[in-house]
Protein backbone atom coordinates (compact mmCIF):
# COMPACT_ATOMS: atom_id res chain seq x y z
CA UNK A 1 0.00 0.00 0.00
CA UNK A 2 1.09 3.66 -0.74
CA UNK A 3 1.62 6.26 2.32
CA UNK A 4 -1.12 8.25 2.56
CA UNK A 5 -1.57 11.07 0.99
CA UNK A 6 -3.56 13.74 2.73
CA UNK A 7 -4.57 13.91 6.46
CA UNK A 8 -7.48 12.51 8.19
CA UNK A 9 -10.64 14.80 8.24
CA UNK A 10 -13.19 15.29 10.94
CA UNK A 11 -16.50 13.57 9.45
CA UNK A 12 -18.69 13.95 12.66
CA UNK A 13 -18.48 14.56 16.87
CA UNK A 14 -20.82 13.52 19.55
CA UNK A 15 -21.30 15.52 22.55
CA UNK A 16 -22.20 14.86 25.89
CA UNK A 17 -26.24 15.28 26.10
CA UNK A 18 -26.79 16.88 29.48
CA UNK A 19 -24.77 20.11 30.72
CA UNK A 20 -21.98 19.03 32.61
CA UNK A 21 -22.46 19.68 36.76
CA UNK A 22 -19.85 21.13 38.60
CA UNK A 23 -18.72 17.68 40.55
CA UNK A 24 -16.10 15.78 40.42
CA UNK A 25 -18.13 12.54 40.70
CA UNK A 26 -19.64 13.46 37.04
CA UNK A 27 -16.49 13.43 35.36
CA UNK A 28 -17.26 14.36 32.29
CA UNK A 29 -13.41 12.94 30.15
CA UNK A 30 -14.27 10.36 27.68
CA UNK A 31 -11.72 7.86 28.82
CA UNK A 32 -12.82 4.62 26.50
CA UNK A 33 -14.63 4.49 22.77
CA UNK A 34 -15.69 0.85 21.51
CA UNK A 35 -16.97 -0.61 18.42
CA UNK A 36 -19.05 -4.21 18.53
CA UNK A 37 -16.97 -6.52 16.49
CA UNK A 38 -19.25 -6.74 13.70
CA UNK A 39 -19.02 -2.62 13.44
CA UNK A 40 -23.21 -2.76 14.31
CA UNK A 41 -22.65 -0.39 17.34
CA UNK A 42 -20.52 2.42 19.13
CA UNK A 43 -20.17 2.40 22.60
CA UNK A 44 -18.57 6.07 24.44
CA UNK A 45 -17.84 6.38 27.94
CA UNK A 46 -19.36 10.16 27.73
CA UNK A 47 -18.58 10.96 31.34
CA UNK A 48 -21.33 12.04 33.61
CA UNK A 49 -21.49 8.32 34.42
CA UNK A 50 -22.81 7.22 31.65
CA UNK A 51 -22.53 5.45 28.75
CA UNK A 52 -23.88 5.88 25.11
CA UNK A 53 -24.81 3.04 22.91
CA UNK A 54 -25.48 4.23 19.47
CA UNK A 55 -26.32 2.04 16.41
CA UNK A 56 -24.48 2.15 13.61
CA UNK A 57 -24.23 3.86 11.21
CA UNK A 58 -25.21 7.57 12.99
CA UNK A 59 -28.14 9.37 12.64
CA UNK A 60 -27.58 12.64 11.05
CA UNK A 61 -29.51 14.38 13.79
CA UNK A 62 -26.68 12.55 16.48
CA UNK A 63 -23.91 14.15 14.71
CA UNK A 64 -22.31 17.80 15.19
CA UNK A 65 -21.46 18.41 11.44
CA UNK A 66 -18.63 20.03 10.74
CA UNK A 67 -17.78 22.02 7.23
CA UNK A 68 -15.53 18.95 6.00
CA UNK A 69 -18.03 16.32 5.98
CA UNK A 70 -19.83 15.22 2.71
CA UNK A 71 -23.57 15.40 2.86
CA UNK A 72 -24.22 11.70 1.07
CA UNK A 73 -22.27 9.34 3.74
CA UNK A 74 -24.04 7.42 4.28
CA UNK A 75 -27.54 8.44 4.32
CA UNK A 76 -29.28 5.00 2.68
CA UNK A 77 -27.16 3.01 5.40
CA UNK A 78 -29.28 5.23 7.94
CA UNK A 79 -32.55 4.79 6.72
CA UNK A 80 -32.14 0.81 6.47
CA UNK A 81 -31.21 0.66 9.74
CA UNK A 82 -34.20 2.45 11.25
CA UNK A 83 -35.18 -0.62 13.98
CA UNK A 84 -32.26 -0.07 16.45
CA UNK A 85 -31.95 2.69 19.20
CA UNK A 86 -29.83 4.82 20.30
CA UNK A 87 -29.83 3.58 24.63
CA UNK A 88 -28.42 5.24 27.99
CA UNK A 89 -26.85 2.94 30.34
CA UNK A 90 -26.83 4.72 33.78
CA UNK A 91 -23.93 3.03 35.26
CA UNK A 92 -24.07 4.78 38.54
CA UNK A 93 -19.85 5.55 38.92
CA UNK A 94 -17.79 7.10 36.88
CA UNK A 95 -17.07 4.72 33.43
CA UNK A 96 -13.46 3.74 32.54
CA UNK A 97 -13.20 0.76 30.60
CA UNK A 98 -15.58 -0.64 27.66
CA UNK A 99 -15.68 -4.04 25.66
CA UNK A 100 -18.30 -5.53 23.86
CA UNK A 101 -18.86 -9.31 22.74
CA UNK A 102 -21.31 -11.78 21.27
CA UNK A 103 -23.35 -13.58 23.75
CA UNK A 104 -23.67 -17.56 21.85
CA UNK A 105 -26.97 -18.68 20.86
CA UNK A 106 -26.09 -21.90 22.38
CA UNK A 107 -25.73 -20.58 25.98
CA UNK A 108 -28.05 -20.14 28.51
CA UNK A 109 -28.17 -18.89 31.83
CA UNK A 110 -29.65 -17.57 34.80
CA UNK A 111 -30.23 -14.02 33.75
CA UNK A 112 -30.87 -14.81 29.90
CA UNK A 113 -30.52 -12.08 27.31
CA UNK A 114 -33.92 -11.20 26.08
CA UNK A 115 -33.32 -12.04 22.19
CA UNK A 116 -33.45 -15.87 23.48
CA UNK A 117 -32.53 -18.09 20.46
CA UNK A 118 -30.53 -16.02 18.73
CA UNK A 119 -27.02 -14.36 19.19
CA UNK A 120 -27.09 -10.93 21.05
CA UNK A 121 -24.40 -8.68 21.77
CA UNK A 122 -23.29 -7.23 25.43
CA UNK A 123 -21.30 -4.56 27.01
CA UNK A 124 -18.96 -4.85 29.91
CA UNK A 125 -18.23 -1.50 31.56
CA UNK A 126 -16.19 -0.82 33.55
CA UNK A 127 -16.34 1.36 36.70
CA UNK A 128 -15.06 3.78 39.30
CA UNK A 129 -15.54 1.60 42.39
CA UNK A 130 -14.29 -1.81 41.09
CA UNK A 131 -17.19 -3.18 39.60
CA UNK A 132 -17.86 -4.19 36.13
CA UNK A 133 -21.11 -4.13 34.94
CA UNK A 134 -22.20 -6.36 31.91
CA UNK A 135 -25.20 -5.09 29.53
CA UNK A 136 -27.36 -6.60 26.63
CA UNK A 137 -26.66 -4.06 23.75
CA UNK A 138 -30.25 -4.53 22.48
CA UNK A 139 -32.62 -3.86 25.42
CA UNK A 140 -30.19 -2.10 27.59
CA UNK A 141 -30.81 -4.59 30.77
CA UNK A 142 -28.25 -4.66 33.23
CA UNK A 143 -27.17 -8.48 33.00
CA UNK A 144 -25.25 -8.51 35.88
CA UNK A 145 -22.29 -7.04 38.46
CA UNK A 146 -18.76 -8.88 38.60
CA UNK A 147 -17.45 -8.01 41.91
CA UNK A 148 -13.82 -8.55 43.19
CA UNK A 149 -11.67 -5.26 42.01
CA UNK A 150 -10.94 -2.96 45.14
CA UNK A 151 -10.33 0.19 42.57
CA UNK A 152 -11.31 1.67 39.60
CA UNK A 153 -11.53 -0.71 36.82
CA UNK A 154 -9.44 0.84 33.90
CA UNK A 155 -9.47 -1.30 30.76
CA UNK A 156 -11.66 -4.48 29.39
CA UNK A 157 -10.28 -6.55 27.15
CA UNK A 158 -12.83 -9.55 25.90
CA UNK A 159 -11.43 -13.00 24.46
CA UNK A 160 -12.13 -12.59 20.81
CA UNK A 161 -12.72 -16.40 19.90
CA UNK A 162 -16.05 -15.73 21.39
CA UNK A 163 -15.72 -17.71 24.58
CA UNK A 164 -16.97 -14.79 26.91
CA UNK A 165 -13.51 -14.97 28.52
CA UNK A 166 -13.00 -11.40 30.35
CA UNK A 167 -10.15 -10.06 31.32
CA UNK A 168 -9.79 -7.04 33.56
CA UNK A 169 -7.32 -3.97 34.41
CA UNK A 170 -7.81 -2.29 37.44
CA UNK A 171 -5.83 0.47 39.88
CA UNK A 172 -6.10 -2.20 42.34
CA UNK A 173 -2.62 -3.63 40.24
CA UNK A 174 -4.20 -6.96 39.14
CA UNK A 175 -5.81 -8.27 36.29
CA UNK A 176 -8.40 -10.42 36.98
CA UNK A 177 -10.19 -13.21 34.61
CA UNK A 178 -14.23 -13.71 33.99
CA UNK A 179 -16.26 -16.76 32.34
CA UNK A 180 -19.77 -15.30 31.61
CA UNK A 181 -20.36 -18.33 30.02
CA UNK A 182 -20.25 -19.48 34.41
CA UNK A 183 -22.12 -17.03 35.78
CA UNK A 184 -19.56 -14.51 35.43
CA UNK A 185 -16.84 -16.68 37.78
CA UNK A 186 -13.86 -15.02 38.49
CA UNK A 187 -11.65 -17.72 37.40
CA UNK A 188 -8.03 -16.11 38.04
CA UNK A 189 -5.98 -13.00 39.34
CA UNK A 190 -3.28 -11.95 37.77
CA UNK A 191 -0.28 -10.23 39.84
CA UNK A 192 2.73 -9.17 39.03
CA UNK A 193 2.51 -5.33 38.79
CA UNK A 194 3.19 -2.54 41.48
CA UNK A 195 1.46 0.26 39.81
CA UNK A 196 -1.97 1.15 38.79
CA UNK A 197 -2.77 -1.21 35.73
CA UNK A 198 -3.84 1.04 32.71
CA UNK A 199 -4.28 -1.18 29.85
CA UNK A 200 -5.11 -4.61 29.08
CA UNK A 201 -5.28 -6.71 25.19
CA UNK A 202 -5.84 -10.20 24.50
CA UNK A 203 -4.24 -11.23 21.00
CA UNK A 204 -6.43 -12.48 18.35
CA UNK A 205 -5.88 -16.02 18.32
CA UNK A 206 -6.15 -16.05 22.25
CA UNK A 207 -2.90 -17.49 23.25
CA UNK A 208 -1.65 -14.50 24.84
CA UNK A 209 -2.35 -11.20 27.16
CA UNK A 210 -0.47 -7.87 27.49
CA UNK A 211 -0.62 -5.79 30.35
CA UNK A 212 1.14 -2.49 30.85
CA UNK A 213 0.91 0.03 34.07
CA UNK A 214 2.51 2.95 35.34
CA UNK A 215 5.91 1.21 34.57
CA UNK A 216 8.56 1.12 32.43
CA UNK A 217 8.09 -2.99 31.51
CA UNK A 218 4.87 -4.44 29.54
CA UNK A 219 4.07 -7.62 31.02
CA UNK A 220 2.71 -10.67 28.43
CA UNK A 221 0.86 -13.48 30.04
CA UNK A 222 -0.44 -17.10 28.91
CA UNK A 223 -3.99 -17.17 27.87
CA UNK A 224 -3.68 -20.78 28.33
CA UNK A 225 -2.32 -21.03 32.03
CA UNK A 226 -2.90 -17.60 33.11
CA UNK A 227 1.29 -17.21 33.79
CA UNK A 228 3.60 -14.84 33.36
CA UNK A 229 5.57 -15.95 30.18
CA UNK A 230 7.93 -12.27 30.18
CA UNK A 231 8.44 -9.22 31.03
CA UNK A 232 8.70 -6.73 27.87
CA UNK A 233 11.79 -3.62 28.85
CA UNK A 234 12.77 -1.12 26.56
CA UNK A 235 10.44 2.00 27.24
CA UNK A 236 12.32 4.61 29.72
CA UNK A 237 8.83 5.78 31.13
CA UNK A 238 5.06 4.61 32.20
CA UNK A 239 3.72 2.40 29.66
CA UNK A 240 0.14 3.34 29.10
CA UNK A 241 -1.22 1.32 25.86
CA UNK A 242 -0.72 -1.84 24.02
CA UNK A 243 -2.51 -3.43 20.95
CA UNK A 244 -2.14 -6.57 19.07
CA UNK A 245 -1.76 -6.78 15.15
CA UNK A 246 -4.70 -8.86 13.91
CA UNK A 247 -2.66 -12.11 12.97
CA UNK A 248 -1.14 -11.71 16.65
CA UNK A 249 2.36 -11.43 15.18
CA UNK A 250 2.91 -7.93 16.60
CA UNK A 251 2.68 -6.18 19.51
CA UNK A 252 2.60 -2.63 20.18
CA UNK A 253 3.32 -0.45 23.60
CA UNK A 254 3.12 3.36 23.79
CA UNK A 255 4.31 5.13 26.30
CA UNK A 256 4.81 8.40 28.80
CA UNK A 257 8.35 8.40 26.87
CA UNK A 258 6.83 9.79 23.43
CA UNK A 259 7.94 6.16 22.06
CA UNK A 260 5.75 3.74 20.57
CA UNK A 261 7.77 0.09 20.71
CA UNK A 262 6.78 -2.51 17.96
CA UNK A 263 7.62 -6.29 19.24
CA UNK A 264 7.87 -9.94 18.49
CA UNK A 265 5.90 -11.01 21.42
CA UNK A 266 7.06 -14.79 20.60
CA UNK A 267 10.37 -14.01 21.33
CA UNK A 268 10.46 -10.30 22.68
CA UNK A 269 12.90 -9.16 20.36
CA UNK A 270 12.01 -5.37 19.43
CA UNK A 271 11.62 -4.76 15.60
CA UNK A 272 11.49 -1.27 15.21
CA UNK A 273 10.94 2.06 17.80
CA UNK A 274 8.48 5.17 16.58
CA UNK A 275 9.59 8.54 18.31
CA UNK A 276 6.87 11.28 18.34
CA UNK A 277 8.64 14.13 17.51
CA UNK A 278 6.77 17.47 18.42
CA UNK A 279 5.83 18.99 14.88
CA UNK A 280 6.73 22.85 15.05
CA UNK A 281 4.08 24.20 13.41
CA UNK A 282 1.19 22.70 15.93
CA UNK A 283 3.49 22.83 19.29
CA UNK A 284 3.96 25.70 21.24
CA UNK A 285 7.69 26.57 21.43
CA UNK A 286 8.23 26.73 24.90
CA UNK A 287 6.14 23.42 25.20
CA UNK A 288 8.42 20.82 26.69
CA UNK A 289 9.14 17.11 25.80
CA UNK A 290 6.20 16.03 28.03
CA UNK A 291 3.87 17.10 25.23
CA UNK A 292 4.25 14.13 23.34
CA UNK A 293 3.49 11.58 25.65
CA UNK A 294 1.06 8.44 24.56
CA UNK A 295 -2.50 7.86 25.68
CA UNK A 296 -3.25 5.50 23.38
CA UNK A 297 -2.08 3.30 20.14
CA UNK A 298 -4.14 0.93 18.18
CA UNK A 299 -3.35 -1.18 15.29
CA UNK A 300 -5.83 -1.01 11.74
CA UNK A 301 -8.20 -3.78 10.85
CA UNK A 302 -5.89 -5.19 7.86
CA UNK A 303 -2.56 -4.63 10.25
CA UNK A 304 -0.76 -2.15 8.16
CA UNK A 305 -1.32 1.08 10.35
CA UNK A 306 -1.34 2.29 13.51
CA UNK A 307 -2.91 5.07 15.00
CA UNK A 308 -1.38 6.74 18.16
CA UNK A 309 -2.95 9.90 20.72
CA UNK A 310 -0.48 12.28 22.06
CA UNK A 311 -0.44 14.69 24.59
CA UNK A 312 0.47 17.43 21.49
CA UNK A 313 -3.17 17.20 20.91
CA UNK A 314 -2.19 15.25 17.57
CA UNK A 315 -3.88 12.12 15.94
CA UNK A 316 -1.22 10.26 14.44
CA UNK A 317 -1.15 7.41 11.50
CA UNK A 318 1.74 5.14 11.00
CA UNK A 319 2.76 2.67 8.51
CA UNK A 320 4.25 -0.26 9.30
CA UNK A 321 7.16 0.46 6.38
CA UNK A 322 8.26 3.45 7.63
CA UNK A 323 9.76 5.40 10.81
CA UNK A 324 7.49 8.55 10.91
CA UNK A 325 3.70 9.52 10.50
CA UNK A 326 2.39 9.32 6.71
CA UNK A 327 -0.70 11.63 7.93
CA UNK A 328 -1.58 14.07 10.79
CA UNK A 329 -4.63 15.51 12.42
CA UNK A 330 -5.20 17.95 15.53
CA UNK A 331 -7.48 17.01 17.69
CA UNK A 332 -8.27 18.71 21.60
CA UNK A 333 -6.39 16.69 24.36
CA UNK A 334 -7.31 12.89 23.59
CA UNK A 335 -7.41 9.63 25.49
CA UNK A 336 -8.17 7.05 23.25
CA UNK A 337 -8.29 5.74 19.96
CA UNK A 338 -9.83 3.01 17.81
CA UNK A 339 -10.23 2.19 14.51
CA UNK A 340 -13.93 1.10 12.94
CA UNK A 341 -13.46 -2.90 12.54
CA UNK A 342 -14.10 -2.90 8.89
CA UNK A 343 -11.69 0.19 8.30
CA UNK A 344 -11.79 3.94 6.83
CA UNK A 345 -12.16 5.91 9.51
CA UNK A 346 -10.85 6.25 13.23
CA UNK A 347 -13.00 6.91 16.61
CA UNK A 348 -11.26 9.25 19.40
CA UNK A 349 -12.28 10.33 22.83
CA UNK A 350 -11.77 13.23 24.74
CA UNK A 351 -10.83 14.71 28.02
CA UNK A 352 -14.11 17.16 27.10
CA UNK A 353 -16.43 14.19 26.78
CA UNK A 354 -16.62 14.63 22.84
CA UNK A 355 -16.04 11.82 20.48
CA UNK A 356 -14.64 12.98 17.21
CA UNK A 357 -14.84 10.66 13.72
CA UNK A 358 -11.77 10.78 11.82
CA UNK A 359 -10.98 9.87 7.76
CA UNK A 360 -8.36 7.04 7.46
CA UNK A 361 -8.44 6.14 3.95
CA UNK A 362 -9.05 2.13 2.82
CA UNK A 363 -6.42 0.02 2.51
CA UNK A 364 -6.16 -2.58 -0.33
CA UNK A 365 -3.90 -5.39 1.14
CA UNK A 366 -1.03 -7.04 -0.93
CA UNK A 367 -1.10 -10.11 -1.90
CA UNK A 368 2.28 -10.56 -0.11
CA UNK A 369 0.43 -9.12 3.22
CA UNK A 370 -2.17 -11.47 2.81
CA UNK A 371 -0.75 -14.38 2.26
CA UNK A 372 1.66 -13.04 5.63
CA UNK A 373 -1.42 -12.27 7.63
CA UNK A 374 -2.57 -15.67 7.09
CA UNK A 375 0.03 -17.79 7.71
CA UNK A 376 0.99 -15.92 11.22
CA UNK A 377 -2.31 -16.50 12.41
CA UNK A 378 -1.89 -20.18 13.28
CA UNK A 379 2.29 -20.06 13.15
CA UNK A 380 4.21 -18.52 16.02
CA UNK A 381 7.56 -16.91 15.30
CA UNK A 382 9.54 -20.01 16.03
CA UNK A 383 7.63 -22.14 13.79
CA UNK A 384 8.13 -19.64 11.23
CA UNK A 385 12.01 -19.65 11.46
CA UNK A 386 11.96 -23.58 11.14
CA UNK A 387 10.09 -24.22 7.78
CA UNK A 388 12.20 -25.12 5.20
CA UNK A 389 12.33 -21.94 2.99
CA UNK A 390 14.62 -18.78 2.29
CA UNK A 391 15.68 -16.84 4.44
CA UNK A 392 14.36 -13.25 3.07
CA UNK A 393 10.85 -15.28 3.34
CA UNK A 394 11.72 -16.02 6.83
CA UNK A 395 12.11 -12.44 7.57
CA UNK A 396 9.14 -11.08 5.43
CA UNK A 397 7.07 -13.19 7.73
CA UNK A 398 8.42 -12.33 10.87
CA UNK A 399 8.24 -8.81 9.82
CA UNK A 400 11.80 -7.93 10.31
CA UNK A 401 11.40 -6.54 7.16
CA UNK A 402 8.54 -4.54 6.18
Amino acid sequence: PLPLAEEPSLLAELRPGRPQRYDWKSSCETWSVAFSPDGSWFAWSQGHCVVKLIPWPLEEAELCKTSERKSHSGKAEVRSRGMAKEKTLECGQIVWGLAFSTWPAAESWGKEPASSGLPCLILATGLNDGQIKIWEVQTGHLLFSLLGHQDVVRDLSFAPNGSLILVSASRDKTLRVWDLSRDGRQVQVLSGHVQWVYCCSISPDCSMLCSVAGEKSALLWSMRSYTLIRKLEGHQSSVVSCDFSPDSALLVTASYDACVIMWDPYTGEQLRTLRHVPLHSTVDSNSEFHTSSLRSVCFSPEGLYLATVADDRLLRIWALELRSPVAFAPMTNGLCCMYFPHGGFIATGTRDGHVQFWSTPRVLSSLKHLCRKALRTFLTTYQVLALPIPRKLKEFLTYRTF
